[in-house]
């Protein structure tokens, strides 16, 4: 089969495309061939370096597609069956072996590379409106990024908890596409110092939760946006890793709470993930949710899909297909 490897950590160019054998399912484990892989960050930490990894390794941490072969003692899926999964990384590439828990069925009415889109950054958003900062009627929240694949996404479900929803973006492009995922006010953090912007708009008194998926460049402007004792949420950093954290910030900006949250430690168990993708993909189905694709490109166009990503310039998701 055909795979993305990455034999070194480095630029895109570390990124090969080459011919490697077709794994085989072991003990509660699934063969499936990729309709459709996911591009995040995420693969890019790994490829240069920021998460370990020994290479030669594999990237792609969400997809989906039909299971052709399963293992020993697997009762979760049958050979034939639509899924689509995330958090096993290896999803560049025609095959991949998942476990078979991580997997879950695709709705009859969800095309397979809308599945493959959502799993991801879907369930990411859905535990951080839902479980880190369970969001109701009445909270503010600051989105970042909030005209990007998991911006949106935490937007719309952010909206349907019943929050006011404060979303940055770089361009007035972005501005327009976060306004039409439901932001309650769009600051343009290019042309505006977004933490004074966010005051003005909450009177003063800064919102209940950050959700920051940029890092090191928002990170002291986030922590100024909060009010008393608000939660500071950083679970990205696509503008670098954020620097080391003097507890004493914290106390000084008004008794805040930081977390650095993970997809992992919120869909642990099978029934966990259950609840939040058969949400997710149950929402995309019915039309409650909308799932924005920018682009897809060929397997091999790899690091032109993670080039794209990295300079911030696209909107919603970019997928690979085999």
């Amino acid at each position: 089969m055909k795979a993305i490897l990455v034999h070194q950590p480095g630029g895109p160019e570390a990124l090969r495309y080459e011919e490697t054998a077709t794994p085989t399912p072991g003990p509660g484990q699934a063969l499936v061939k990729l309709a459709a892989s996911g591009v995040n960050f995420i693969d890019i930490y790994f490829r240069t370096g920021l998460y370990k990894a020994d290479p030669p390794y594999s990237l792609g941490m969400e997809g989906a597609g039909i299971v052709t072969a399963v293992g020993p003692g697997v009762a979760e899926v049958a050979v034939g069956d639509r899924v689509a999964y995330a958090m096993a990384r290896g999803s560049y590439a025609e095959y991949a072996v998942v476990p078979s828990w991580q997997l879950v069925r695709v709705p009859e009415a969800l095309d397979i590379q809308h599945a493959a889109a959502a799993m991801l950054q879907g369930m990411t958003a859905h535990y951080l409106t839902h479980s880190t900062f369970s969001l109701k009627q009445g909270d503010r929240c600051l989105v970042h990024a909030a005209a990007g694949g998991a911006g949106m996404l935490i937007v719309q479900m952010a909206k349907m908890r019943g929050a006011t929803v404060i979303g940055t973006t770089s361009t007035a492009e972005k501005a327009e596409r976060a306004r039409a995922a439901g932001c309650d006010h769009v600051i343009n953090y290019a042309e505006q110092e977004f933490d004074a912007e966010v005051k003005k708009i909450t009177g003063g008194q800064g919102v209940d939760v950050v959700y920051d998926s940029v890092g090191a460049a928002t990170w002291e402007k986030s922590l100024n946006s909060l009010r008393r004792r608000g939660l500071m949420v950083s679970f990205g950093n696509a503008s670098g890793p954020v620097p080391p954290v003097a507890p004493l910030e914290l106390n000084n900006k008004g008794s805040l709470f930081l977390t650095r949250p993970t997809l992992a430690h919120h869909a642990q168990d099978r029934g966990e993930l259950l609840w939040r993708a058969n949400d997710v993909l149950g929402w995309i189905a019915s039309g409650q949710l909308n799932l924005h694709i920018e682009r897809s490109y060929p397997l091999a166009d790899a690091a032109q899909a993670q080039i794209d990503l990295a300079s911030r310039k696209t909107s919603g998701k970019l997928l690979l297909i085999p």
